[in-house]
C-alpha cells in the first residue's frame, strides 16, 4: 500500500505539504480503507450554546408564515381595539405605543436573526468542506478503479498475445511435421 504523499503526488499531482487538513483526512482513510463521510450535522450541533439554540428558534419563528399570519392579526385587533375604544383607548391613533413595541420587537429580533444566519453559514462552510472531502474521495476510489481496470485489461491482453504466440509456434510445427524439408542432393 502507498503512503500518504506518494498517493498525493499520485492522485493529486500535489506535494504533500501542500495538502490541506481535509485532503490529508481523505487520504489517510483512503490508506485506511474507512468512509470519510460523517453526520455533519450532529457534530455541529453538540457545540451549539443554550442561546444559539434559542436565536434559532427564534428566527425560525419569526421568519414563519404563521408568525406572519399570527401578527396581522395581532395588528389588526390592535389597531381595531383602540378604535372601538375611541376616547378610552390605551393607544389611540396614531398607536404610538405599537411603533414602540414593533420598534423594540425589531431592535431585538433584527441581531437574533442575524446571529442565526451566521451560524447557519457556518454550519453551510462545514458541509461544503464535508461534501468536498467526500467527493475527493469518490474521485480517488474511481481513478482507482480505472487504473485496476487498465492493469487486468493490459494483463489479458500479454495473456492472448502470448497464447496467439503459442498458438502461432503449435501451427508451424504441424506445417513442418506435413512438409518436411527435401533432402539435399
Amino acid at each position: 500500500m502507498k503512503s500518504i504523499p506518494e498517493l498525493a503526488l499520485y492522485w493529486l499531482k500535489r506535494h504533500p505539504d501542500a495538502l490541506t487538513r481535509g485532503e490529508r483526512n481523505v487520504l489517510q482513510s483512503t490508506v485506511e480503507r474507512r468512509p470519510v463521510s460523517r453526520d455533519t450535522n450532529e457534530a455541529y450541533e453538540k457545540h451549539l450554546s443554550f442561546g444559539d439554540r434559542l436565536a434559532d428558534s427564534i428566527a425560525r419563528i419569526g421568519g414563519s408564515w404563521s408568525f406572519i399570519a399570527s401578527f396581522g392579526v395581532f395588528l389588526a385587533l390592535w389597531a381595531l381595539t383602540n378604535r372601538w375604544l375611541a376616547r378610552d383607548a390605551f393607544d389611540p391613533y396614531p398607536f404610538i405605543f405599537l411603533n414602540l413595541l414593533l420598534s423594540m420587537l425589531a431592535a431585538i429580533q433584527a441581531p437574533v436573526i442575524m446571529m442565526s444566519q451566521n451560524r447557519q453559514s457556518e454550519h453551510d462552510r462545514i458541509d461544503a468542506s464535508h461534501d468536498y472531502e467526500v467527493n475527493l474521495k469518490s474521485e480517488i476510489q474511481i481513478m482507482a478503479l480505472h487504473d485496476k481496470l487498465d492493469q487486468l485489461r493490459d494483463d489479458q491482453l500479454v495473456a492472448i498475445l502470448t497464447r496467439i504466440e503459442k498458438l502461432a509456434e503449435d501451427i508451424q510445427k504441424l506445417e513442418h511435421g506435413r512438409n518436411p524439408p527435401a533432402a539435399e542432393a
